[in-house]
């Protein structure tokens, strides 16, 4: 598989990576097996993935957990990216980024993922009763421990407004704003955001923003929670705890009304040939915005992992991306 790198510090991983949140949280509860995640994580790194994306709250606990079973086995294969900043409660999550307890979570996760050292140490969100430079600063020290080798920031979910690539960005603007503050502190060597040929709003700002400085860009949901995969059956309907059950661009209405996007990427996998698929194509998409940008697809059975890692050999046309650049806009709110 191709090889990018994330940050100013050059660290290698394999083009497409492996989200490993669906085996433990949200979506689903009834499909989430932890034999079947463990041969989705081997499966995906016998493919040449090789960025692990976990946190600690997925679960809570128990994805990195899992994790650490593979990893016992196959440290050297992995790029193990997980977060800290957000406790689970009964019925709530709730931000923390105090120091103190950014140290404590380090250490946890290090124990449960049976490793030494984590490569990427994201800031899942920051906590608006403590100054992100101070929450930062704490993290920095984890790499001066030796603990931590990156720090990077996610914002999955940060955005302010919707908007099609509109003129002047605005949907990452607060993401921006925070960057360049923690950016005074520690290097930011990642940001993990939404993107997507159903949701592509990062590509006005905060894309740009991290090509110009050296900062990789973890893609999240580059399948649109499984849409653009062409899979789901509109008013097909999804379990109660399915975080999809309540979106708004996941009623039949809307998913109905948004099958030319899945349409067009299917005509453009059937132009390269046999086999090839709209997740595919929608992967590929994500790969073309950029030589920094790592689409972390996620995923619970071999199948989706193997064919999500296939994607890497993908290479779209000056044509192809012409025509999925016209594709109506996505329909249906965020959330």
């Amino acid at each position: 598989m191709e090889r990018r790198t994330i940050g100013a510090a050059a660290l290698g991983v394999g083009a497409v990576g492996l989200g490993c949140m669906p085996m433990n949280w949200a979506y689903s509860s009834s499909q989430q097996r932890g034999d079947r995640s463990l041969r989705t994580v081997h499966a995906a790194l016998d493919a040449g993935v090789s960025l692990l994306d976990t946190a600690d709250m997925y679960g809570p606990f128990t994805n990195e957990l899992l994790l650490g079973r593979v990893l016992k086995e196959r440290r050297s294969e992995a790029f193990v990216s997980t977060k800290c900043g957000l406790l689970v409660g009964d019925g709530h999550v709730v931000a923390n980024g105090r120091p103190g307890y950014v140290r404590r979570a380090c250490d946890a996760s290090l124990r449960r993922l049976q490793t030494d050292v984590i490569d990427l140490y994201q800031l899942h969100r920051a906590d608006p009763e403590v100054p992100v430079e101070e929450t930062w600063g704490a993290m920095a020290d984890l790499v001066r421990a030796g603990k931590v080798r990156a720090l990077g920031l996610c914002a999955v979910g940060a955005r302010t407004r919707p908007s099609r690539r509109s003129a002047g960005g605005g949907a990452h603007e607060g993401t921006i704003r925070q960057l360049e503050r923690i950016q005074q502190v520690f290097p930011v060597s990642a940001v993990e955001a939404e993107l997507s040929v159903w949701s592509p709003e990062a590509l006005d700002r905060l894309l740009p923003w991290c090509a110009a400085r050296g900062v990789g860009f973890l893609a999240a949901m580059p399948l649109g929670s499984g849409f653009l995969t062409g899979t789901l059956t509109p008013g097909g309907g999804f379990e109660e705890d399915d975080p999809r059950a309540r979106h708004p661009r996941f009623t039949a209405e809307m998913m109905a009304a948004n099958q030319p996007l899945v349409a067009g990427l299917r005509r453009v996998a059937a132009r390269h040939g046999a086999g090839v698929t709209p997740a595919q194509v929608a992967l590929a998409w994500v790969l073309a915005q950029g030589p920094h940008v790592i689409p972390i697809p996620g995923a619970k059975r071999e199948r989706w992992a193997m064919e999500n890692a296939a994607a890497a050999g993908l290479v779209l046309e000056p044509a192809d991306l012409t025509e999925i650049a016209a594709l109506p806009a996505p329909r249906g709110s965020w959330d």
